[in-house]
């Protein structure tokens, strides 16, 4: 029954995992504290809105010797998938923001504050974002400032600004630092007419200054500062008006539209669909990992023939944001996140433990590979072989696209690699998936010779 790695940096209480159950403990330095916000009301309505995860009490024996000290103990539902803030769209980064700030509003209306403002406090169930930490809220107390204020900026506003002003995604930056971005190295990379926006200069440019130069004497008279409960209300609104309407500097990306400029007729787009979704239909997996999701058409399809939820990988911004706004628009089940599957997240972390790699969090049922095979081999120069043996350790069952190098988008990968995947063949890919798994079903999908397969090695 080990304590999660991710959980050791607050003295009011962790989380433990057994049997597939969640729970968390509450620690004598934190009981008062929860017992004052529960009997607010306001974990009440949080929960009942969908907004904060729920947490039943149960018995405090049920960790035995794990957590003796344990005053109180939550028991909370398992979540399906866990993601990381520099995995996160600039669309789903910002509903995270946006969920932060609007309980944290809730909560001061109950006589609650929020003690910090970590974006690895907030989780997503699909699109849908919500809060995981009961321990974040604390008592308010008249006059208190927002003590998470400066965390809420590195990891939240901070890093949408970066995309917003200054064009540049941010989720390569945020996880070679996973704690966020600072006011001091934003500043650096604004642009001037960023700059000159008085929000920027008060939460950034002035914050970025201070930061360099901050001493003990400007860190005492800091915790001094006493604020009205209007005013801090009122400057918690005004962050929400702000961030509600920042959007993606750059422009629409090729991959973006990829779905759209593809090289398939009406006819041949129809028979690829057909194909995912029976494949989808026969399979029902609980969870699919639609690598190379591009903007969501496959997993929409993969949801609507029996997926229960679809995490999709994609490494290019513009198009795993149109896919988190499809999903959110559309109700779907799907997280789609900015995830290069030649490059994924590794473990990060105190002892590299505290955030977990996706190969550590793996848990696909069936896995969707399409149109990205040539990308692979041919874009990537990644061994066949060693693809292929990936592909069908991910999950029992999947999907797989061959794109031949007639193709027209497989030419533009190998115009000037002569000699580049001599391996490449439809019969070499037919063979080394057979050796791992059944094909059950296959398809010549276009005139170019674009092949589906769907393999089964459970």
């Amino acid at each position: 029954m080990p304590r999660d790695p991710a959980s050791f940096r607050d003295p009011a209480g962790h989380v433990h995992e057994r049997h597939g159950k969640v729970y968390r403990t509450i620690l004598p330095w934190g009981a008062a504290r929860y017992r004052a916000v529960r009997e607010s009301g306001f974990l009440d309505t949080a929960t009942a809105s969908g907004r904060l995860i729920e947490g039943r009490e149960v018995d405090p024996a049920v960790l035995g010797d794990e957590e003796p000290d344990a005053v109180h103990v939550l028991e909370h539902p398992r979540l399906a998938f866990v993601s990381h803030p520099y995995e996160w769209s600039f669309s789903g980064l910002r509903a995270a923001a946006l969920l932060t700030l609007d309980l944290h509003l809730e909560a001061l209306s109950a006589g609650v504050t929020l003690s910090d403002a970590s974006a690895y406090n907030v989780q997503f169930a699909g699109p849908r974002p919500v809060f995981i930490d009961y321990l974040s809220f604390i008592p308010y107390e008249p006059g208190q400032v927002w003590l998470g204020y400066r965390q809420f900026c590195e990891q939240f506003l901070n890093p949408l600004l970066l995309t917003a002003k200054a064009g540049v995604a941010f989720q390569a930056w945020y996880r070679g630092g996973p704690e966020g971005i600072s006011a001091a190295d934003l500043s650096a990379l604004l642009p001037l007419r960023a700059r000159l926006d008085p929000r920027v200069a008060l939460h950034v440019l002035l914050r970025g200054r201070l930061e360099r130069r901050v001493t003990a004497r400007d860190t005492a008279r800091a915790r001094a500062v006493r604020l009205p409960r209007s005013a801090l209300v009122s400057n918690l609104r005004s962050m929400r008006g702000w961030i509600a309407n920042l959007a993606p500097r750059t422009s629409t990306t090729p991959w973006e539209a990829y779905e759209r400029s593809a090289h398939y007729t009406p006819e041949e787009h129809a028979t690829k669909a057909r194909f995912v979704g029976d494949a989808m239909a026969v399979a029902r997996p609980g969870v699919v990992w639609d690598l190379g999701c591009n903007a969501g058409t496959y997993a929409e399809i993969a949801l609507a023939c029996g997926a229960g939820l679809v995490i999709g990988f994609e490494p290019d911004a513009g198009a795993v944001d149109a896919a988190f706004r499809r999903a959110a628009e559309k109700g779907l089940n799907f997280l789609p996140l900015a995830v290069d599957v030649t490059n994924p997240s590794p473990d990060l972390g105190w002892q590299q433990r505290e955030r977990a790699g996706v190969a550590a969090r793996r848990n696909a049922d069936a896995v969707l590979c399409l149109a990205l095979l040539h990308h692979l081999v041919l874009g990537r120069n990644l061994p066949l072989a060693q693809v292929i043996e990936w592909l069908v350790g991910l999950a029992p069952r999947g999907v797989l696209e061959f794109v031949p190098k007639q193709d027209p988008m497989a030419a533009q990968l190998i115009a000037l690699k002569p000699g580049i995947g001599p391996e490449y063949t439809r019969e070499a890919v037919g063979d080394l998936l057979a050796a791992r798994a059944r094909i059950e079903q296959t398809a010549v999908v276009t005139a170019s010779g674009r092949t589906l397969l769907a393999w089964n090695r459970a």
